[in-house]
């Protein structure tokens, strides 16, 4: 079977009306098979050498973190180990798609990625958190990617005066979703040029903002095309005001479609990203006509877009990496597997549930991390699993499950908060770990190894006299010093751990570690394996 005929059978299954009355193979194994065929390809075309799977500990760490946002607790990693089913992964992974935390998970992520000054700038913070809210209801409810697309470019909006004459845009009508969405614009201030910039990164995969103030360097990108593309917002130029007397207009000279490029004479009308001209309804708003071209089946952009910035999120590195800077500088390493997997994901109704089981399904996902040939150094080749350091979230959570630290929150019923408050714990280590490095290139500071090695909050955790793991472990009746640092081990790293190292721990604590205290060994040892590079990597 070619691997054009391949696409061709996931479109006849997933568009099949008889698919619904017959028993039909699961689209993700086919999907995975597809992806499978394009990278044995490559490697066999470069003589690459992929690594070995990887084994079940490992598979299981890397898909809680990459599905839930965390490290597994201890009963969630034995029951895994345990279980005998030969397809438990792929049940895992169905399990942890229905969690809460993984609506959770990519919503933050989501946010992080569509909005990165809601993360930086605390003045934007609070429509960075009413946006994730919305985004996580979406996810929950597994909306397709390309109806997301449209509720965000269709919201109808007015503007509200606030404060010192500020305007801030907020929703028209008694959309339920509208103050979520409206703060998708609030947060880039309403302004024609900054919405058509994050809409053309967020939905086209393009830095269209490079080319705002003169044409781009080196993409063929024109200054002209950038304001084509924000005219589509000019709208936002002229929302109906909450104050009837208040006739001003904002930002450039705008009208429905069109906008004045700055410092110019020149008037330029919305024109879609691919140089064709929409078809003007008094209907449907610019913003609306720009959602049906985007969301189209046949869109160049879309779907590969969002399927490349999925794949990024499970390998570290996108098909087109970086991939928001698509061109002939910057091709796809897979070009066929990007054209596939974009088609299948568009045929499906832009499921993303369906790529993430197809994805986490296939030999490449489930490679060992261990570089074990030379052949597999090119992160880009997808021969082994890539190391991707934890997101500030990510290494907090893990550690709130490693320790059972519980956060003090005003959210009735919540163990820690999904928006952190102002100097607890959780908000210092999401500023203290800001980055906006790609996780593959995830560099420690000094600042935040001192956190992680002599911050109150590690120290406290791993301090025998306060630490509830720590105590429960040497509560247990008849366990021996090996079976302590097992379950340390099962803890921090959802493995067991190996002879060699069970060996030389035990010896350290039954020893009594530096000052003949077992006690205060065993902490020493929790202390070391959370400030391992193999707790702080995702791998």
């Amino acid at each position: 079977m070619s691997i054009r005929f391949g696409v061709s059978a996931i479109l006849a299954v997933v568009l099949s009306p008889c698919a619904a009355q017959t028993v039909e193979p699961d689209p993700a194994d086919i999907i995975a098979a597809l992806i499978d065929r394009h990278l044995a390809a490559d490697w066999q075309a470069r003589g690459v050498k992929p690594a070995a799977p990887a084994d079940d500990a490992e598979f299981l760490r890397r898909v809680y973190l990459d599905l839930v946002g965390r490290a597994p607790k201890v009963s969630e990693t034995r029951s895994f180990l345990d279980d005998p089913n030969p397809a438990k992964r792929a049940s895992l992974v169905d399990k942890l798609l229905t969690l809460p935390s993984h609506a959770n998970h990519f919503a933050s992520v989501t946010r992080n990625a569509w909005m990165p000054q809601t993360a930086t700038n605390p003045q934007l913070a609070g429509f960075g958190f009413q946006f994730e809210s919305w985004l996580r209801i979406r996810y929950r409810e597994n909306t397709p990617a390309d109806v997301v697309a449209q509720k965000v470019l269709g919201v109808p909006l007015q503007f509200a005066v606030v404060g010192n004459n500020q305007q801030f845009a907020q929703p028209l009508g008694n959309d339920p979703d509208g103050f979520g969405l409206a703060a998708f614009y609030q947060a880039n201030e309403s302004r024609p040029e900054n919405v058509g910039a994050a809409v053309s990164r967020v939905f086209l995969g393009v830095k269209l903002e490079c080319a705002q103030c003169h044409d781009h360097p080196f993409a063929p990108y024109t200054r002209g095309q950038f304001w084509e593309f924000a005219a589509f917002f000019a709208d936002l130029s002229r929302l109906p005001n909450t104050r009837p007397s208040d006739t001003s207009t904002k930002g450039p000279q705008a009208d429905k479609n069109r906008l004045t490029i700055p410092n110019t004479d020149k008037m330029v009308v919305a024109k879609f990203f691919d140089g064709t001209d929409p078809v003007w309804s008094d209907a449907r708003t610019p913003r609306q006509e720009l959602a049906g071209w985007l969301t189209r089946r046949e869109n160049p952009y879309f779907a590969k877009n969002q399927v490349n910035r999925l794949w990024a999120h499970f390998f570290g590195v996108g098909i087109v990496d970086p991939v928001d800077e698509p061109g002939d500088n910057n091709p796809p390493s897979h070009p066929g597997l990007l054209d596939d997997l974009g088609a299948v994901f568009a045929a499906n109704k832009f499921d993303n549930r369906l790529l993430i089981r197809a994805i986490t399904r296939t030999q490449a996902y489930q490679l060992t991390s261990k570089l074990t040939h030379p052949t597999q150094a090119d992160p880009k080749r997808f021969a082994r699993m890539n190391l991707k350091g934890l997101t500030p979230a990510q290494l907090f959570d893990s550690l709130v499950v490693a320790t059972g630290y519980r956060e003090q929150s005003s959210r009735r019923g919540v163990q820690f908060a999904q928006f952190p408050q102002l100097g607890n714990p959780r908000s210092q280590f999401l500023n203290r770990f800001a980055s906006t490095e790609k996780t593959t290139e995830t560099n420690t500071t000094i600042l935040q190894a001192l956190m992680l090695m002599n911050g109150d909050f590690i120290n406290t955790q791993t301090g025998f006299d306060r630490s509830e793991v720590l105590g429960a472990v040497v509560d247990v009746p008849g366990w021996d010093t090996r079976q302590r640092i097992e379950a340390l081990f099962l803890t921090a790293f959802a493995r067991h751990p190996t002879a060699e190292e069970a060996e030389r721990f035990a010896s350290y604590v039954d020893r009594g570690g530096a000052i003949g205290d077992k006690n205060k060994a065993l902490g020493d040892i929790f202390w070391v394996l959370l400030n391992s590079p193999e707790f702080l990597f995702n791998h």
